[in-house]
């Protein structure tokens, strides 16, 4: 399997639909809550977002938010799990965020997950959590660059 991995455009919404809606985890109650129009907003103004691509469909994607310093979305199709598509997503979207801001990161995500693990082990640092019950997670500058000289 080739897989090529680029900027979301809008065109790619149908199918970032359809990847969020695989996810075992991190599950949404009610699929109507994140309309199309709503990461089309992500992905033109309130930020950026990367699309991994696998035989000319999405099968993962990542969302940041520039204007709210938050990770919005970062998903995979389960079928496509645990191949490294996850962090290369994460690392693009890191890349271009600390290249625009050093403002300090943050996400959420459901406690005792896989996604929770994933951010714990890419180095960001629980940080209490939010009234829904989702984990706080945060991620500096400093904490990235360090990680990442190359990059910073």
């Amino acid at each position: 399997m080739h897989t090529f991995f680029r900027t979301a455009e809008l065109r790619d919404i149908k199918q970032m639909q359809v990847v969020r809606h695989l996810v075992k985890e991190n599950t949404l109650s009610n699929p109507d809550l994140v309309p199309d129009k709503d990461v089309a907003y992500y992905i033109t103004e309130k930020g950026k977002g990367w699309v991994c691509e696998a035989d000319g469909q999405v099968i993962g994607f990542s969302i940041v938010d520039l204007q709210e310093n938050s990770v919005w979305a970062l998903f995979v199709d389960p079928a496509y799990a645990e191949q490294g598509i996850g962090k290369e997503l994460h690392r693009l979207m890191l890349e271009w965020y600390f290249r625009q801001t050093q403002s300090t990161l943050v996400l959420g995500t459901a406690p005792n997950t896989r996604a929770e693990r994933f951010y714990t082990l890419q180095g960001w640092s629980p940080a209490g959590s939010y009234a829904n019950g989702e984990r706080k997670f945060e991620l500096t500058y400093s904490d990235w660059a360090r990680r990442n000289p190359a990059e910073s």
